[in-house]
């Protein structure tokens, strides 16, 4: 019997994710999550250039920073951060959570890349702002993750996420953040 947990924790950003539909569950179309965002919570401004968010409120109220513009959605109200457009997501309210659903579509390796992130906050592996300690991890989570920075040249960081996590691969780094993403098979005894 194989098993993944369907939610994990962020203890430095307080959030949970849990997982509704997997990428496998609908063949890579979409991964869909519910994410229930602490106060004050939130991500920094990234782009995508192979997948697209699709947000819906379910309680309180979201802020998108999409390109320039910040946009509120409430309960009910959806959003979409379309591909290649700068954009982040965070919950101006003090006291209240916020929660909301988010489809990413394709499904890409979206699912494994947040569960290796949240992993190593976890074990301790990041810094205080969840960036991993490790060079070789940080190049496989952000070559999987498909997420680009603004200010640095799409060619430059895909060159760079590349070398890196090739590197990393050739050093079986990757073996290391498999416990993550890869479901772990439990010993169960037959009593005789």
């Amino acid at each position: 019997m194989s098993t993944l947990p369907k939610s994990i924790y962020n203890p430095l950003s307080k959030d949970r994710v849990t997982f509704l539909m997997s990428g496998e569950e609908t063949n890579g179309e979409y991964v869909l999550v519910k994410v229930e965002l602490a106060p004050k919570g939130g991500n920094a401004l990234h782009y995508h250039t192979t997948f697209t968010e699709e947000f819906e409120v379910l309680e309180g109220t979201l802020s998108i920073e999409l390109e320039k513009e910040v946009i509120s959605i409430r309960e009910g109200e959806k959003a979409v951060a379309p591909l290649n457009k700068l954009h982040r997501f965070f919950n101006q309210d003090e006291n209240c959570s916020c929660t909301f659903l988010v489809t990413i579509r394709p499904a890409r390796q979206f699912e494994q890349m947040l569960r290796i992130a949240y992993g190593l906050i976890n074990d301790g592996l990041t810094n205080s702002k969840g960036i991993p300690k490790s060079i070789w991890h940080m190049a496989l989570m952000f070559h999987m993750g498909e997420s680009y920075l603004p200010g640095i040249p799409l060619r430059l960081q895909v060159w760079l996420a590349g070398l890196l996590s090739t590197e990393a691969r050739r050093r079986g780094k990757h073996k290391e953040l498999e416990k993550y993403y890869l479901p772990q098979v439990k010993n169960e005894s037959i009593a005789a």
